[in-house]
């Protein structure tokens, strides 16, 4: 099993870095078969298209992510700061290939390709998940539903940031919008809104066409 891993962990590097020096539309299996000198069946074995080696480059940043063991002190923080480190560490993961992260979107968007962009949409969500799971993030029922809608636009917002930003600054500019972003997380309006009861009367006052509660 840990030989398996291996292998398959060779060919995502050895994909990445021939992507390195060309670009990720031009990546072929084939290619990336005999720079290990190994058969393309073998590829198969672990990748049977090309979509899942970037797959594979997305779960290792949540492993990354996941496999990291905060202190006491990060508990402590709010959640919002925790969120914070949160999705910086995830993207941080992905920095050592920025633009073929960049490309390997590029290719999932293409024409033609939406059981790619369906399967996108499912990351999304699961990544989401493992956010909150990550963070600690407590709020249940439709708090949680609202919580999860606003941390979803704040990734993808923060996400889509760091990717076309090709500054030396990149980290830290997109470590000070994400800041920003999740601010109001702690806003007085936005915790009033997200608490249990308000949601529930907000529910009800929609419920009877804008009526009194």
């Amino acid at each position: 099993m840990q030989q398996d891993t291996q292998l398959a962990d060779r060919i995502l590097d050895t994909a990445l870095a021939i992507a390195e020096n060309g670009s990720w539309e031009s990546l072929q299996l084939h290619v990336i078969a005999t720079t290990l000198e190994i058969p393309l069946d073998r590829i198969r074995e672990y990748y049977t298209q090309k979509d899942d080696i970037t797959e594979a480059w997305f779960n290792r940043a949540d492993s990354a992510l996941l496999s990291w063991q905060p202190g006491e002190a990060f508990y402590e923080l709010p959640e919002y700061k925790r969120m914070q480190q949160v999705i910086s560490r995830w993207l941080e993961a992905l920095e050592p290939h920025h633009r073929i992260t960049r490309e390997m979107l590029y290719y999932k968007l293409e024409f033609g390709h939406i059981h790619l962009q369906a399967l996108g949409v499912m990351r999304i969500s699961r990544t989401v998940q493992w956010f909150r799971e990550a963070a600690r993030m407590q709020a249940r029922s439709l708090q949680r539903i609202f919580e999860e809608t606003m941390v979803t636009g704040i990734y993808l917002a923060s996400f889509g940031r760091w990717l076309f930003d090709n500054s030396p600054q990149r980290t830290n500019n997109t470590k000070s919008f994400l800041a920003k972003a999740l601010e109001c997380l702690r806003h007085p309006v936005c915790q009033q809104c997200w608490r249990p009861d308000s949601l529930q009367k907000k529910a009800r006052w929609e419920v009877v066409g804008h009526g009194k509660s």
